[in-house]
């Protein structure tokens, strides 16, 4: 079995700064809530039968990527992205460490960022996509989580505040990585609806595939026709 959990070399020195500081107990306290609040998002995926592709540890959270088509059901995604705040809160309403509660209230508000692939952006990703389509709801979560992270490494400089900062490169790069490859997320994402057998309830009807949205099939309307998805994306990915 392949070894899906990683550590990101960031997390080794904030845990050294942490012991240099005199705060290892703390950070373990810290570590300890990060393990309840993944525990969650975990636990969900199994529920669900999502595939998980790796588990990154990074100073300030965990990272949980899958390799499941990006056409799971929103509902399902929604609740995968707050289980593990849901857990997390759980656990620490049966616990009165100072330390603990510290560390609960950091990932806490931590995780709730603006920020992709953080909780707070992915569930700002869902509700967009309710409104509208993939591709643009994609993007307008990139966009809100590159302003949300600039300003807060504009402000940790300016604070002179190294541990924020040193959490924060990561996710940046990350996120100019996902900023850049967001045409190849849009092409799985069609690609996903071409080659699998995926169950829609609702439809919809379209003139362009950029219009796709999650949770729908599709009918294209064309100069002369109106086909369904799987016809139309069969002629489009039978040319490349």
């Amino acid at each position: 079995m392949k070894n899906i959990f990683k550590i990101h070399p960031l997390t080794y020195i904030t845990a050294l700064i942490f012991i240099l500081v005199g705060y290892f107990k703390f950070y373990l306290n810290f570590m300890l809530i990060l393990f309840i609040h993944e525990l969650g998002h975990v636990t969900l995926s199994l529920i669900f039968k999502w595939h998980i592709k790796s588990i990154i540890l990074f100073p300030l959270g965990i990272l949980l990527k899958f390799e499941d088509s990006l056409n799971k059901p929103l509902i399902e995604e929604f609740i995968i992205s707050i289980s593990g705040i849901i857990f997390q809160l759980i656990f620490i309403s049966f616990i009165h460490n100072y330390y603990l509660v510290i560390s609960s209230n950091i990932i806490l508000i931590f995780n709730i960022l603006p920020i992709y692939p953080l909780d707070g952006a992915k569930v700002i990703n869902i509700i967009l996509n309710k409104i509208t389509n993939f591709k643009t709801s994609y993007f307008l979560t990139l966009q809100i989580s590159f302003i949300t992270i600039i300003i807060l490494i504009s402000l940790s400089i300016i604070n002179k505040s190294l541990m924020f900062l040193i959490s924060f490169i990561p996710l940046l790069i990350n996120l100019i990585e996902l900023i850049t490859n967001r045409n190849n997320v849009f092409i799985k994402f069609l690609l996903d609806r071409y080659l699998y057998s995926i169950k829609f309830k609702k439809y919809k009807y379209i003139n362009n595939i950029k219009y796709m949205k999650r949770d729908y099939k599709h009918y294209i309307i064309t100069e002369n026709n109106v086909e369904s998805e799987n016809v139309f994306l069969e002629k489009i990915f039978k040319k490349w």
